[in-house]
């Protein structure tokens, strides 16, 4: 790649931070404005008519086009990565966000690259080794430094730590999709991160499905949603860039940088969500996050680097 492109390219990656940085004020802003799994609902429905409008443009134009998995033991993984990875996930990220702080919720997200290593020994065969436990320890101290010392005081002390709970939970729950796409993409002869994507889309239209009873449930306890100009603004913004446009810049990423390259830009995406949490929602910034993120960032630095170290032995 030419030093010109391989610049785009990781100007492209840094929007893709920038845009999933600014999800989680955005996601809190929707948690507030409409029942949590309603908004998660609107915001699938919305996603699921942007990929298959797509899908139905590359048919169109006579390209090949896989609109859903052919195989049965496909369909089960499918199904298992839209219980993880959309009715999961999206059960505790928009709860996660109701309760606690958008920006200490970026920062304890960050965590879900331990989880992913530490899962891959059931689900790959990996190992698991003491230095590994050291880095998961460091962790969890990162996530008790920013859920205990949080400079966002206005929210109470008991919704801050059930929020941070819930946020670690989308962060395992995002950790097992994760493996689980991984392993599926192996089975299937490892076709490349186009395949990947079209895993997404076959996972968010069932994980559509399963959101659809929450969403009647919470219509039936709280009446039909209304929706402001700004929760439509959220629900597109979470839609169409966070969930269809950054993922799909993500997966070119890889494609072009190589998965540890693109993969580090993922540590760029809580200091946008802190700094765009302050911009939107007047959240605060304190040194204990900083120290929270840092030691989150070296947990993760060592988990990953062991795992290397154990995979090339």
């Amino acid at each position: 790649m030419s030093a010109e492109k391989q610049y785009k390219t990781h100007a492209l990656m840094m929007l893709v931070a920038l845009i999933w940085g600014l999800s989680w004020p955005v996601g809190k802003m929707l948690a507030l404005g409409l029942p949590p799994m309603t908004g998660a609902w609107m915001r699938y429905v919305l996603t699921m008519i942007i990929f298959y409008s797509w899908f139905a443009y590359q048919a169109a134009n006579g390209e090949s086009v896989q609109w859903f998995t052919r195989d049965k033991k496909s369909l089960k993984t499918v199904t298992i990565l839209a219980l993880t990875g959309v009715l999961g996930y999206q059960l505790f990220f928009m709860h996660g966000v109701y309760y606690t702080a958008a920006s200490d919720a970026s920062l304890i997200i960050t965590f879900n690259p331990i989880f992913t290593v530490l899962l891959a020994a059931p689900l790959l065969g990996q190992k698991i080794s003491a230095k590994m436990l050291v880095g998961l320890a460091c962790g969890f101290i990162g996530v008790a430094i920013v859920t205990g010392w949080s400079p966002n005081t206005h929210i109470e002390f008991a919704d801050r730590v059930l929020g941070d709970i819930l946020i670690m939970l989308a962060a395992l729950s995002w950790a097992m999709t994760t493996n689980m796409t991984r392993r599926m993409m192996e089975q299937r002869g490892g076709e490349g991160p186009s395949t990947s994507l079209q895993i997404v889309v076959w996972y968010s239209l069932i994980g559509t499905v399963l959101l659809t009873p929450l969403a009647i449930y919470e219509t039936w306890q709280f009446g039909l949603p209304d929706p402001t100009i700004q929760d439509w603004y959220a629900i597109f913004y979470l839609g169409a860039l966070s969930t269809v446009l950054a993922y799909y810049w993500f997966v070119k990423g890889i494609e072009k940088l190589g998965a540890t390259s693109a993969a580090s830009y993922v540590f760029v995406v809580p200091v946008f969500g802190v700094l765009s949490s302050w911009w939107l929602l007047d959240e605060k910034i304190g040194i204990s996050l900083v120290i929270g993120f840092i030691l989150i960032v070296a947990g993760v630095k060592v988990v990953r680097a062991e795992s290397e170290r154990l995979r090339t032995t």
